[in-house]
């Protein structure tokens, strides 16, 4: 653990003194501060790790570390003003991350509160269409100010709507796994059984109509039908999933002219007639600055990812292309596999059905949510804005991660030990 740890700091630290001589020719002035942080944050987290989860999994705290020094790296190269406010984000996911292993000493105390995390995961996805605290961002309702705080409540909400799914799934996981009947080969079960399924397709869309969220829909959805057809084993919830996807998609295009414009930029961005118009821009200079990086990129502050609008949040997948090329974005992305391969072994690994469903909605959560940025940033599917796991600029993503990513540890290592009282 606390090799792989040192080297997650050697590379986070190393992003971080490249972009500095890249942009400036020398070193920056504020590595003791930086450095001074990630170390303590890495080693006492390491330390947490040791000695409320020794069993866990060696590469997943390390593994998150690089895309999040990666991140910051990225972060302080496009905006030097939004690193302070990152790292001030890191420390605090940090610090969410520890107390998640210091309280949740078991994961399968969560299973004892199904429909109070439900309904309190619920209550902050629904939170930003509030009137008087909602606040409309770029087109999306997800943001909620109370005085000078401004969050994406969501985004813990998201973690809170995995655990109830695990909890409800596992107790459910023989009546909706029996098929008395369907269309062909298609077997499904019984009506009222499917009815789940319909109410989270039903809260996808409610989230695309009320939020103008189309990401979050997907995103939501998506985890849904995969813990569902993990619970059951039946591909007909796939099958059932994909048709109701199909459905919400024509009816958002339908509805939304914000959904139709993200998908004719999808299919137009490169159009020498439309490259500069509202939108399409934005997309068409991610691709020219992917096609500069090349094999092996411009190099850490050598490239103009600046040129991209809103780089440090939708497209620094982008950045990460035109600056470390396509070897250092198929490395990003490993480092997903990692996470995501990491979170489901625990899953196999874990004895309990609930902690089976969590860890696999968990590391579910991560890779659709890695999926669906970088697809929308390299055109295989249309974009969706949603954030770019431990590595985008955000403070609710950042936090409600690393507190995924705790429950991943958890479930990875057990119950925490219990040191006997000395006498």
């Amino acid at each position: 653990m606390f090799a792989f740890t040192a080297l997650a700091l050697v590379l986070a630290l190393g992003a971080y003194v490249l972009v500095g001589l890249g942009r400036r020719g020398h070193v920056p002035v504020s590595i003791g501060l930086y450095g001074s942080i990630f170390v303590a944050g890495f080693v006492g987290a390491a330390l947490v790790i040791r000695r409320f989860a020794p069993n866990a999994d060696p590469a997943l705290f390390p593994t998150a570390g690089v895309l999040t020094g990666l991140g910051f790296a990225m972060i302080f190269r496009l905006s030097g003003g939004l690193a302070a406010e990152q790292a001030t984000w890191i420390v605090i996911g940090l610090l969410g991350f520890c107390a998640t292993l210091i309280v949740v000493r078991d994961h399968r105390q969560l299973d004892a509160y199904t429909y109070t995390i439900g309904l309190v995961g619920l209550v902050l996805l629904l939170l930003p269409i509030v009137p008087g605290i909602g606040r409309t961002i770029n087109g999306a309702r997800l943001w909620v100010r109370l005085g000078p705080i401004g969050f994406q409540p969501s985004e813990i909400g998201k973690v809170l709507i995995v655990v109830f799914l695990a909890s409800y799934l596992n107790q459910k996981r023989e009546l909706l796994g029996v098929a008395t009947g369907g269309w062909g080969p298609l077997r499904l079960p019984p009506a009222k059984h499917l009815l789940p399924v319909l109410l989270a397709w039903a809260a996808s869309l409610a989230v695309l109509f009320l939020q103008r969220d189309l990401g979050a829909s997907l995103l939501y959805f998506a985890i849904f039908v995969v813990m569902l057809w993990v619970a059951t084993g039946r591909g007909a919830y796939l099958a059932i999933g994909l048709v109701l996807f199909a459905a919400g998609a024509a009816i958002g295009y339908a509805a939304f002219s914000h959904v139709q414009l993200r998908v004719d930029v999808w299919l137009h961005a490169l159009d020498p007639d439309k490259v500069f118009g509202v939108g399409y821009g934005q997309l068409a200079q991610a691709q020219f600055g992917m096609g500069t990086g090349g094999l092996v990129g411009a190099g850490l502050g050598r490239g103009s990812p600046g040129l991209i609008p809103f780089a440090s949040t939708d497209f620094i997948f982008a950045a990460i292309g035109e600056e470390l090329g396509m070897l250092g974005a198929v490395g990003v992305l490993l480092l997903y596999v990692v996470l995501v391969g990491k979170g489901l072994r625990a899953a196999l690994a874990c004895p309990d059905g609930f902690g089976k469903l969590l860890a696999t909605g968990l590391a579910t959560a991560v890779g659709i949510q890695a999926f669906v940025i970088v697809g929308g940033v390299t055109r295989v599917i249309p974009l969706t804005g949603v954030t770019l796991p431990f590595v985008s600029y955000g403070g609710s993503s950042l936090v409600s991660n690393f507190v995924l990513l705790a429950l991943l540890v958890r479930i990875s290592s057990g119950p925490a030990p219990v040191r006997p009282r000395g006498g």
